[in-house]
């Protein structure tokens, strides 16, 4: 496809809110996956810690 404007490419013809939305709601769970990832090693590893004393 080719936009003649920047705000026709965010726009995306009518379905910018659904294609920037699915963007933003992935990167969102993408980030939380890998905050949860680390609290989740974290755990772990203190609890490896406590084990070895």
């Amino acid at each position: 496809m080719h936009w003649q404007s920047f705000s026709e490419f965010i726009s995306m013809g009518g379905y910018g809110f659904y294609v920037w939305g699915s963007f933003g709601v992935t990167f969102l769970a993408m980030g939380l996956e890998l905050w949860l990832v680390n609290k989740r090693r974290q755990r772990i590893s203190q609890a490896v810690k406590q084990e070895a004393i």
